[in-house]
């Protein structure tokens, strides 16, 4: 396999943007990661589309990357659909590497996009629903408690946090100040949906959604869009691109009946793939669907030993400034969620965190980033997850 670097990378805000159609959105980001890189175009020869959504939400069920890219100058060039539940962005990002690390092309490029936003709010529920097995869903609905209301995902996730609170000491409190964490780093991302001063007693006094998830503590409906240049060194360098390594892209899937086992050993192969360890790890995109997934993860990415995530926040160690930031961007609670763009939207914070360009909530001194993302539900855990790790050039 050859070595891959991540040459461009670009998106747009999330938001709701009901009044812009795709090739806006795809466009956009496109655009903001050929500039990124310093192609054009023309020098992509293979595109992974990412979206999940559209089929249910714009009707849009099939060729839907061939109708996103319109416009956008990459019209005519060989075009591949991806669908992987949350997951999808960081698998085309996946598909993109081995096309590339294979030699089969010598650029690619991985583009997620999503309008989740709809005059008819009951279809960004059905289209999250549909990450369901169809034949099982009134089981499922009834063994969680669901009253299909809302997001089933939300309660999915709070039960996975009354499991973490039954093994751990974390408490409700623990749970909000991850959502005050992330949502005072967003406020420092000008592209996130979201972001402020909360205070925990905020975030624990707004609706309760399902559970102990209150509003501020679970992800929102977004549209938007992200895009990243996949190529070889030696072409970005031709470029004049500052680029980022891929050292590792992981994607799992998960096994009926089976909880707490995709993410830990998508993180061992993603580890070994980087030639690298959790020690090595210096700032973390975590898919924190609802805030108590990020402490979760913490710990099933070997980032912490079981049950020391709630230590790791209370000591501050994952808010900026600390020994291991975690979801600088504001992650999926700040940030916004387009499921299609949020794997993509997360190595473009990854590739900007190692490039120096965050700003105000730039990790000072980071080298090696790792993402992860998850997606769907194979009861009782996720059906596929993601674990990707990036490196800074030198």
């Amino acid at each position: 396999m050859r070595a891959v670097v991540v040459a461009g990378v670009g998106m747009t805000s999330f938001g709701k943007f009901l009044q812009r159609p795709f090739p806006s959105l795809v466009g956009e980001a496109v655009s903001a990661a050929a500039s990124d890189a310093g192609c054009a175009a023309s020098d992509v020869e293979l595109i992974y589309y990412s979206n999940s959504g559209a089929g249910i939400v714009q009707g849009q069920e099939a060729v839907r990357g061939q109708h996103a890219i319109r416009g956008t100058g990459l019209d005519g060039t060989p075009l591949i659909n991806v669908e992987n539940a949350c997951a999808s962005g960081s698998t085309a990002i996946n598909q993109a590497w081995l096309a590339v690390a294979s030699g089969h092309v010598d650029v690619a490029i991985a583009i997620g996009a999503e309008k989740l936003t709809h005059e008819d709010k009951t279809r960004a529920f059905a289209a999250m629903t549909s990450a369901l097995d169809q034949d099982r869903l009134d089981e499922i609905r009834a063994e969680l408690g669901s009253e299909g209301n809302g997001s089933v995902f939300m309660d999915i996730y709070a039960r996975w946090a009354r499991w973490y609170r039954e093994r751990s000491d974390a408490t409700p409190e623990d749970f909000a100040q991850v959502a005050v964490k992330n949502h005072a780093h967003g406020a420092m991302n000008p592209k996130a949906q979201y972001g402020g001063l909360l205070t925990v007693e905020e975030v624990l006094a707004a609706r309760r959604i399902s559970g102990d998830l209150t509003l501020p503590m679970c992800s929102p409906m977004s549209d938007g869009a992200a895009a990243a240049i996949i190529t070889t060194p030696e072409i970005a360098a031709r470029w004049g691109a500052e680029p980022v390594r891929l050292l590792a892209t992981v994607v799992g899937a998960g096994r009926a009946g089976v909880y707490g086992e995709v993410v830990p050993e998508s993180a061992r192969r993603a580890y070994e793939m980087a030639g690298l360890g959790p020690e090595d790890i210096d700032v973390v995109e975590i898919h924190d669907g609802a805030s108590p997934a990020e402490l979760i993860a913490l710990e099933e990415l070997g980032l912490c030993a079981p049950g020391d995530a709630t230590a790791l926040l209370r000591q501050g160690a994952t808010t900026l400034g600390g020994r291991l930031p975690v979801n600088p961007s504001g992650g999926l609670g700040s940030k916004g969620h387009p499921v299609g763009a949020t794997g993509i939207a997360q190595l473009v914070e990854l590739a900007d965190q190692l490039r120096g360009r965050c700003g105000h909530r730039q990790v000072e001194g980071a080298r090696i980033g790792l993402a992860e993302n998850a997606g769907g539900y194979l009861g009782p855990d996720v059906a596929a997850a993601t674990v990707t790790i990036v490196g800074a050039m030198s």
